[in-house]
C-alpha cells in the first residue's frame, strides 16, 4: 500500500470506532487536518467544535471524560500540548479519561516552519504523572493503537504525523500496549526508534550490513510506559544502543532508555534527534537529511557510536 500520513490513519479508525456511543470528538478548528471531522461528519451530535481555543478543547474533553464519556480531542501537536497547563490541571490531576491527539509532530512537519512543529511535545506528556504517550510507527499501528484506547484507562498522548510515512508492518499487525516491537534481530547494535523514523531506521539496518555491523531494530511505540525490561534485555547484548526520534533529543525516547540504563544497567548510548535547536522550514525529506533522522543519517549516526 501507498505510504499515509498516521494523521490519516488515525481519522478512518476513529470513524470505524465511533459507533460506540461512549466516544465523544472535540476540535479546535484543525479537524480537517487531523482528519477528525469525518467522526463529525458522521456522528454530529458526538462531535463539538470549540474554535481556535485549544484551553476551551481540553477543558471541555476532559468534562465529557468525568462524565463518563470516551473523550477524545485533536489538534496540531504544538497547539494542543502548548496548553500544558491546562492538561496538566484538567486531565491529567484529574485522571480523565481523555485522549490528546497531536499531529505534524516533529521536523517532518516540512515547510510550515518552527510555529507548526512539536518538538518538544513528548518531553512534556511524559512528565505528567499517569499521563501514556504513544507514538506508532505506521497506518496499520495508529489504527490498531486507535482501537486499543477505547478500553484503556487514564489519559494519553497520542502522537501523530503531517506527512507519509512508509508502512513497516503487515495488515495483521497486533497493537500491544507497552511492549517494544522487535522489527529485526541483530547482534552487534540496537536501534530503537519511534514514529516516523522507524521505517528509515530499518532502511539504515539494511545499509549497515555493507560495513559488517548487524544490528536490532526496535520499534517503541509506547513512550510511556517504557517497555523497559526488553531496554534492559538489549542493554546485555549490544555494543551500544541508538535511539532515533523527530523530536528533540531531551526529554524524549533517548532521555526515557537513559533513565532505564542508569537505573538498571549501565550501557553505551547515542541519541539521534533534533540537538537544541528549533525547527525550520524545509521538504520533510531535506530536514530529515539534516537532523541525521533518514537512512544514511541513521547509518552515520550508528557508525559514529560504534567508533
Amino acid at each position: 500500500m501507498d505510504p499515509r500520513p498516521t494523521r490519516f490513519a488515525f481519522g478512518d479508525a476513529l470513524l470505524r470506532v465511533g459507533a460506540d456511543p461512549r466516544i465523544v470528538v472535540v476540535g479546535a478548528d484543525l479537524n480537517k487536518s487531523t482528519r477528525a471531522e469525518l467522526f463529525g461528519q458522521r456522528y454530529p451530535e458526538r462531535f463539538f467544535e470549540c474554535g481556535v481555543a485549544e484551553p476551551n478543547m481540553i477543558g471541555t474533553a476532559a468534562g465529557l471524560a468525568l462524565c463518563g464519556k470516551v473523550a477524545w480531542c485533536s489538534s496540531f501537536s504544538c497547539f494542543a500540548i502548548g496548553r500544558f497547563e491546562t492538561i496538566r490541571m484538567s486531565i491529567a490531576y484529574q485522571e480523565a479519561n481523555v485522549r490528546i491527539v497531536g499531529t505534524h509532530a516533529g521536523v517532518g512537519t516540512g515547510e510550515d516552519g518552527y510555529s507548526q512543529m512539536g518538538q518538544e511535545d513528548i518531553a512534556l506528556m511524559r512528565s505528567l504523572p499517569g499521563m501514556t504517550v504513544i507514538q506508532p510507527a505506521d497506518d496499520v499501528e495508529t489504527e490498531g493503537a486507535v482501537e486499543y484506547l477505547v478500553e484503556h484507562q487514564g489519559p494519553v498522548f497520542l502522537r501523530l504525523t503531517r506527512q507519509k510515512v512508509e508502512r513497516v508492518h503487515a495488515s495483521d499487525y497486533k497493537f500491544r500496549f507497552g511492549k517494544g516491537d522487535v522489527l529485526r534481530q541483530g547482534k552487534d547494535i540496537a536501534i530503537l526508534a519511534t514514529g516516523a523514523p522507524v521505517a528509515h531506521a530499518l532502511r539504515a539496518a539494511d545499509a549497515l550490513r555493507a560495513d559488517g555491523v548487524d544490528a536490532t531494530v526496535v520499534n517503541i511505540h509506547t513512550l510511556k510506559p517504557l517497555c523497559a525490561d526488553l531496554i534492559v534485555d538489549l542493554a546485555g547484548q549490544a555494543r551500544v544502543i541508538v535511539t532515533v526520534e523527530d523530536h528533540s533529543v531531551i526529554g524524549g525516547l533517548g532521555s526515557a532508555v537513559a533513565e532505564v540504563l542508569a537505573e538498571r544497567r549501565p550501557t553505551r548510548l547515542h541519541r539521534v534527534g533534533t540537538r537544541d535547536v528549533f525547527g525550520e522550514s524545509g521538504s520533510p525529506e531535506a530536514l530529515y537529511a539534516k537532523h541525521h533522522l533518514d537512512a544514511p543519517g541513521i547509518r552515520e549516526e550508528v557508525l559514529t557510536a560504534l567508533g
